[in-house]
């Protein structure tokens, strides 16, 4: 009997190590092609494309406002036998949507480009809403309790320095062949990564979903809120995003379309926040080793609202100086949030509930990240009338001063009561 254990065990043991480097590496193709998609790459395109920072910022907040569609997700996934093609067909239109929009300026007349960059931008983040929520349920089987934060850490770490290296290769390739050649040479890379990814993901293990304990949907939607600790952290998460949505998205407009620093130097200046997040990634990992995902993520607070305050040293020292001061710390403390936030979501849920929970808190936090961008589109456009410091640096300040606060006061009582995982859930995970 004990034999047959200890077999059972190792059989275990090797299958999440198999699950381990199947999510590792399918993390290769896919950092490369979102890399180049998103961020600096993806203002520029639309810039390009001759978008207005109202239509930037609405693009930007459409990956946030689809999250909605996950409540409905969550409850659909309790009657599905196999999440397996779920997560393999809705990345597929994730990931061949959002590279397709490369094909825009060859198939549709100027004036339609930004509208059909739009639909197609938010039918593919409508895929990655039904997949992310799937993967993200999926990863939380993947990866035994008790060295998820230290292994996200790694794999965080490693896919970010191969997205440093891309962005600096990036900025190089737009500012040697600027406008559309520059980035035809990008989306060629695009379409073969997004090929390789949707063929990683094919690579998933197929696990059982462990079924939620209601059938029905309203008494299954009321879990998430009956949970007091989690839904007063995932509505000071959301108040949060807002604001921050309000600036930081933008930065790069800001950079390109109001300080013209060169995609050269953008690129230059993007690779130290994410040098700099790479290395937070590993610190923070180990932390969570010994520190609950709340206690941590408050301590990442001041850093974000220390970095959007920092812009005002524009006023003071050469741009591009300050700007790498920003972004490096922009790096560490956006790399933690974004991962504790994550590691909060899937460790301290209950499994069987978990859909639902990542549901709720995605339709919370999205609506919220969709109105901040949309917000400070808007103010940029607002403040062309004004002084050239209030566009330059004057808005990101005055933002993170309230973020500052908002941080030390509420989320000092939202966040500071610190919880381990559930010893239960652990226990269960692991077998």
């Amino acid at each position: 009997m004990k034999s047959l254990r200890m077999k059972r065990n190792a059989r275990s043991f090797s299958d999440y190590r198999k699950n381990l480097w199947v999510l590792t590496l399918e993390g290769v193709p896919a950092i490369i092609m979102l890399t180049l998609l998103g961020g600096p790459f993806l203002t520029g395109y639309l810039l390009h494309l001759g978008a207005t920072s109202q239509q930037i910022g609405l693009v930007l907040s459409m990956a946030s406002i689809v999250n909605v569609v996950q409540v409905f997700v969550a409850y659909w996934m309790q009657r599905i036998t196999n999440r397996y093609w779920v997560l393999v067909t809705f990345s597929a239109i994730h990931r061949i949507g959002w590279a397709a929009t490369g094909l825009i300026p060859f198939i549709f007349p100027s004036d339609y480009w930004i509208p059909v960059f739009l639909t197609m931008y938010s039918i593919a983040f409508l895929g990655n809403a039904i997949s992310g929520l799937v993967w993200t349920s999926l990863v939380g089987d993947m990866v035994p309790a008790g060295i998820r934060g230290r292994y996200m850490g790694i794999r965080n770490t490693m896919l970010n320095a191969l997205g440093s290296l891309v962005l600096f290769i990036g900025g190089q390739a737009l500012d040697r062949f600027p406008g559309q050649q520059g980035f035809n040479l990008l989306f060629i890379a695009i379409g073969i990564c997004t090929v390789l990814n949707i063929i990683a993901f094919a690579n998933y293990p197929k696990i059982p979903l462990a079924k939620s304990t209601e059938s029905e949907f309203l008494p299954m939607l009321k879990k998430p809120f009956q949970d007091r600790a989690f839904l007063r952290a995932a509505l000071f998460i959301s108040l949060w995003l807002f604001l921050q949505g309000i600036i930081v998205p933008l930065f790069s407009y800001v950079m390109l379309h109001i300080l013209h620093i060169s995609y050269n130097w953008i690129s230059i200046i993007t690779v130290v926040q994410t040098a700099f997040m790479m290395i937070s990634f590993y610190i923070w990992g180990n932390l969570n080793m010994k520190y609950s995902n709340k206690r941590l993520l408050y301590c990442t607070l001041p850093i974000i609202a220390s970095a959007c305050m920092l812009w005002s040293f524009i006023s003071v020292f050469p741009a591009v100086a300050v700007l790498i001061a920003i972004h490096a710390l922009l790096g560490i403390g956006i790399g933690g949030f974004n991962q504790l936030s994550f590691n909060f979501i899937i460790g301290d849920t209950p499994k069987s509930e978990r859909p639902m929970f990542i549901a709720v808190y995605s339709a919370l936090t999205g609506f919220a990240a969709f109105l901040g961008p949309i917000l400070g589109g808007w103010l940029y456009e607002m403040l062309r009338e004004m002084p050239a410091w209030m566009q330059s640096y004057g808005l990101s300040t005055l933002v993170g001063f309230m973020m500052l606060l908002l941080g030390l006061i509420l989320g000092r009582v939202v966040l500071r009561d610190s919880y381990a995982p559930r010893p239960t859930e652990v226990a269960r995970e692991l077998t």
